[in-house]
């Protein structure tokens, strides 16, 4: 197929050098592109453009994110994903299965022996010294005789991955093996969804070979070697945390396959055995997919800093009660020395020569390959056992003299952990760059398997990632490459399928207390009290810049003192003192303040700060939150930006719209929790962390605002802006038809169980809440301490009179009549809200005492 003139890749021209994915040398369309090409043709550049618009949309609804290290923001990136698909007809992909499949097979065999046998050593197939200069070799792992690792049914490989690129013939080239944890699998799933939504027709026309099944296999495979006899066994994700680089993914895959997101903390070792420790018990752990590196699962018999991982997970292993996906030790395999000697490992063990080849490597553990590599070096990359220089790949040419004189230096003292590689430029695909014109851009995919029985399945595509240039030495997302979602074109539709097993027996549901961590549960507590402590501010905010618009030009006692007090309200609220408070000048000109307590991330208790801490506890529990919960949170991400760095008179301009955008998206994101939330123990959580936190917030409203009498132009006026911040001034129209009184608004606002908004309502809801969390008596009453405070200030609120409270008293000092007894009263109630917040925390959340031996240990390690 040759395209007309004036078709979408009219101006794409190939990379001189390189294999084109989409064109061969003459121009012509290959054959696997050339359906998906007359369509993308019909589509055009502006609507390719508009559908890249809407798959970023996509996206940051879904919440997709990749941490990129060492970057200011203090945000993961945004996921990004190219419009255009790379295309492999389905015998083109048939080599790549066939070899991936094979080389899956060979490193199992490599694991099963370096930690068994080790008689490749013996046998002088492999150096010794090749490999167990890496980090990734556990000898802790190690095991006597010709066992293999662990006693788990199955290898210690469950999970593997490479990255392929084409040479300019067009064979596929493996560029590196990925066994220790290989992520990447989720954000192809990602990819997937968002492309077949957005070009449904293409997506439907052209067959694409489906990638469901190959998650299927990997619930199959797990269930399959989990040493339990259950149907249904218990499968945990380990997790680093938030901070990972492709956390979004550990989640995401989480929620997809029904497994248990955990950290090294919610897990403990007892008897030989893993257990979840869970609100409602400790819970036995079946299977595990980590995604910690090795060494740092166990700090008890590996990394002794550890915070990451598990005491005695190791000997969880060496018994078999756990089956590990992948196994620990298994980053033995990413060994670059290792790399080199695969092709003799593939005759000694496979018989058979590798299908897929690799790029030619050195290991300068052998005089050949050191002078091959010291004669070559600019023409070749240099990778290492251990890192240099932060890195463990080099690209010499790119190094400056004394750099390169000092990795020469080193290579010198240390031969054996340093290898040199052949540079393989990856062939190119059409890319839509940020300008809207397609142009080449070297690619590289990494595809899966996972173990089936005594073979591997391989998932049909994986994930494409783009350079940011065409002379890109390394593509990586670290360096800001762009996604690709990678299409395997069948001759034919498949059917539809889920990720489930298609029949099996059936199974009790799981309590939901059995599956949350408290540290999950914890993290959805401080969830509420960020969303209602942002909501709180949101709407004493928009209070305070209407009545500034409103009275800025009027200088009576009236209106001065409504805006002092309220002022008052947002430091007393906030917290960013001195704010406000002492400082009378600012009462003329208060916007600058405003903004700063509305925008700057770097203030603590400003709405930026409360949105930031609100963002990372939606992370911390992105398993448990439905996915569209993050169209609400993308949104909220975005509301303030455009005020930040703004001058004052443009941000004023600007601010009620971007107010309101936040009250709409944190509305929002409430909405849906409410709604699609399981009211199980977590949702039970939240909710109470809302409760508490909306009750500190009416109580700090109630004692700037209303505990000064005086001026009744500005008492008047500020009863009206109290009750539009707390929402319930509709309500009181409504009930008070008379001129607004103190005592009236304490009865809506403290004492009205029918009012959501009231202090007594909150108080309710926390009782209730709390009857419904998993807890152990231990209080000689029968209560709790979380439930014993609760109870007092609920007491304390119901034997209140309003009537006295709202009485004024004379001050001796001159200055102005306060109502004193409204004062302690909200002091009070206030006091037991924060006891209550920490006896919630010790009664629930606190986290077990760490293991006596393993302190010991990192103490020793830190000294």
């Amino acid at each position: 197929m040759t395209l007309t003139d004036d078709h979408v890749f009219e101006a794409y021209e190939p990379a001189s050098g390189r294999r084109d994915e989409l064109f061969r040398p003459d121009r012509s369309v290959r054959p696997a592109w050339e359906e998906v090409a007359s369509v993308l043709d019909q589509i055009g550049h502006a609507d390719l453009q508009n559908r890249r618009v809407e798959i970023r949309r996509l996206l940051r609804g879904d919440g997709v994110t990749y941490n990129v290290y060492g970057q200011a923001s203090g945000r993961p990136n945004a996921w990004n994903l190219d419009p255009l698909p790379l295309v492999w007809s389905s015998e083109e992909w048939s080599t790549i299965e066939q070899g991936i499949v094979q080389r899956a097979e060979l490193l199992a065999l490599v694991l099963d022996d370096l930690y068994g046998s080790r008689s490749l050593f013996r046998k002088g197939v492999l150096p010794p010294e090749a490999v167990l200069g890496h980090p990734g070799y556990l000898r802790a792992l190690v095991k006597p005789g010709p066992s293999r690792i662990g006693e788990v049914k199955g290898d210690g490989l469950l999970l593997y991955g490479a990255d392929i690129v084409r040479d300019l013939d067009g064979y596929p080239v493996v560029l590196a093996d990925f066994t220790e944890s290989p992520s990447g699998a989720g954000y192809a799933l990602e990819n997937r969804l968002v492309l077949s939504r957005v070009m449904p027709s293409l997506f439907r026309s052209v067959h694409v070979h489906r990638t469901a099944p190959f998650f299927r296999m990997l619930r199959s495979s797990l269930a399959g070697r989990s040493a339990s006899a259950t149907d249904d066994p218990r499968v945990v994700i380990l997790t680093p945390g938030p901070l990972n680089e492709s956390y979004f993914e550990h989640a995401f895959l989480a929620s997809q396959l029904g497994y248990t997101l955990v950290e090294g903390g919610d897990l403990v070792v007892r008897r030989g055995r893993v257990f979840l420790q869970s609100l409602g018990g400790d819970e036995p752990v079946d299977a595990m997919i980590r995604r910690v590196d090795g060494d740092w699962c166990d700090p008890l018999e590996l990394r002794p800093e550890s915070q990451l991982g598990v005491p005695g997970l190791v000997e969880a292993t060496r018994r078999g009660s756990l089956a590990v996906a992948n196994h620990l030790g298994a980053s033995i395999l990413e060994c670059p020395a290792l790399t080199s000697f695969l092709p003799q490992l593939s005759h000694a063990l496979l018989g058979q020569p590798l299908l897929l080849p690799q790029p030619r490597s050195w290991w300068c553990g052998e005089p050949n390959a050191l002078a091959y590599l010291r004669a070559h070096v600019d023409d070749l990359v240099v990778k290492t056992v251990v890192p240099w220089k932060g890195s463990r790949t080099v690209v010499p040419r790119q190094l400056d003299e004394h750099e390169r004189a000092e990795l020469l230096h080193d290579i010198a003292e240390s031969p054996h952990l340093f290898v040199g590689q052949e540079i393989v430029e990856p062939s190119t695909a059409p890319t839509l760059n940020a300008r809207g014109a397609i142009e080449a851009r070297p690619v590289v995919v990494r595809t899966f398997a996972v173990a089936d029985h005594d073979s591997f399945v391989v998932m049909p595509g994986g994930l494409g990632r783009v350079g940011s240039s065409t002379d890109e030495v390394f593509v990586s997302n670290q360096r800001g490459a762009l996604s690709k979602d990678v299409w395997v074109l069948a001759s034919e539709p498949e059917p539809t399928s889920g990720f489930w097993l298609r029949s099996g027996p059936s199974v009790s549901a799981t309590d939901p207390a059995g599956t949350l961590p408290p540290r999950t549960v914890e993290n959805l507590y401080w969830l509420g009290r960020y969303v209602e402590r942002a909501e709180g501010l949101v709407r004493l905010l928009r209070t305070v810049v209407d009545r500034h618009i409103e009275l800025q030009d009027r200088r009576t006692p009236g209106a001065t003192g409504t805006m002092s007090r309220l002022l008052a309200a947002v430091t007393h609220t906030t917290g960013t003192f001195p704010g406000f408070i002492g400082r009378p000048d600012l009462g003329s000109d208060p916007l600058p303040e405003l903004l700063r307590v509305i925008v700057d991330p770097d203030v603590p208790g400003s709405l930026a700060a409360t949105l930031h801490s609100l963002l990372a506890s939606a992370d911390a529990v992105r398993d448990q939150l439905s996915g569209d919960s993050w169209l609400a949170l993308d949104s909220l991400a975005r509301t303030m930006v455009p005020l930040r760095g703004a001058p004052v008179d443009e941000a004023e301009t600007q601010l009620a719209s971007a107010l309101a955008g936040a009250l709409v998206n944190l509305l929002a994101f409430a909405g849906l929790a409410g709604e699609s939330m399981v009211r199980d123990p977590g949702w039970a959580a939240m909710d109470i962390g809302r409760r508490i936190e909306r009750t500190i917030q009416l109580l700090a409203l109630l004692r700037a605002t209303l505990t000064l009498g005086g001026d009744t132009a500005a008492e008047s006026l500020t009863i009206e802006s109290t009750l539009i911040a707390a929402e319930s001034i509709i309500t009181y129209r409504r009930r008070y038809r008379s001129q607004a009184q103190v005592a009236t608004v304490l009865d809506l606002l403290l004492l009205d169980p029918d009012n959501p908004r009231s202090a007594a309502f909150q108080l309710a809801a926390i009782e209730s809440g709390l009857a419904g969390l998993p807890r152990s008596r231990t209080g000689p009453t029968g209560l709790d301490a979380d439930e014993r405070v609760a109870v007092e200030a609920h007491a304390k609120l119901r034997v209140a009179d309003t009537r006295v409270l709202a009485q004024q008293v004379e001050m001796l000092d001159g200055s102005p009549p306060s109502r004193l007894a409204m004062a302690t009263m909200v002091d009070d109630l206030h006091g037991l809200m924060v006891e209550l917040s920490d006896a919630i925390e010790k009664v629930h959340f606190t986290h077990l005492q760490r293991n006596p031996l393993l302190l010991h240990l990192t103490e020793g390690a830190g000294a």
